[in-house]
């Protein structure tokens, strides 16, 4: 790996670390959200601590943060897509493991996304589709994602026939989202995992 390309990986990462609604609880409400809910610093549990007027730019802000390193940083960086799929990488890790929030963060899923979208939007289409029906079905959030995350291979394979030859990024990047939701899926499992909609008192 070139030096100019470990800059560009590292800029990535911190972008994808900007820890957003932790910044935002600790502005409105001086509070940290690692205390609060699941402590998750993603958009679901933003939602419950502070509602939909929060949540939702957050969340759109967070899938921007992984595809600003595929669109714009990639082709500085040159390389292709396994470039591109390496920064957009780089940003995940950035938004679960953040410096700037003592390496907390949330579960990937929103950045995971941004990446997506950037390199194959059809196959972002069908895994936002597969997430949506099974948090409409379901209520839990984390077994949409876990869905999404399973849905993408396929749906980059069949949608987008010219990633192919870089499918098994795609496929890393899905299996990252559902090792990230490891917890999540123990409270599944046992019937313990919280359902989409209730929000903290």
């Amino acid at each position: 790996m070139s030096g100019q390309l470990v800059l560009w990986v590292i800029a990535s990462y911190l972008v994808g670390a900007i820890p957003t609604s932790y910044l935002i609880v600790r502005l409105l409400k001086g509070q940290d959200l690692r205390t609060l809910g699941s402590g998750n610093l993603g958009a679901t549990n933003l939602y419950r601590v502070l509602g939909w007027k929060y949540a939702v730019p957050v969340g759109i802000f967070d899938l921007l943060k992984g595809a600003v390193p595929v669109l714009f940083f990639a082709p500085l960086a040159g390389g292709g897509d396994r470039t591109a799929i390496l920064l957009g990488l780089a940003a995940v890790v950035g938004h679960v493991f953040s410096v700037f929030a003592g390496f907390k963060g949330g579960k990937g899923v929103a950045t995971g996304a941004g990446v997506v979208l950037g390199l194959a939007p059809w196959a972002f289409v069908a895994a936002l589709v597969t997430w949506v029906i099974l948090v409409k079905v379901s209520g839990y959030v984390s077994l949409g994602s876990l869905g999404a995350a399973l849905m993408l291979p396929p749906a980059v394979y069949f949608l987008h026939p010219e990633r192919r030859p870089t499918i098994w990024l795609f496929a890393g990047l899905a299996g990252a989202i559902v090792i990230f939701h490891r917890g999540n899926i123990r409270r599944l499992l046992a019937g313990t995992e919280n359902r989409f909609g209730r929000r903290a008192a």
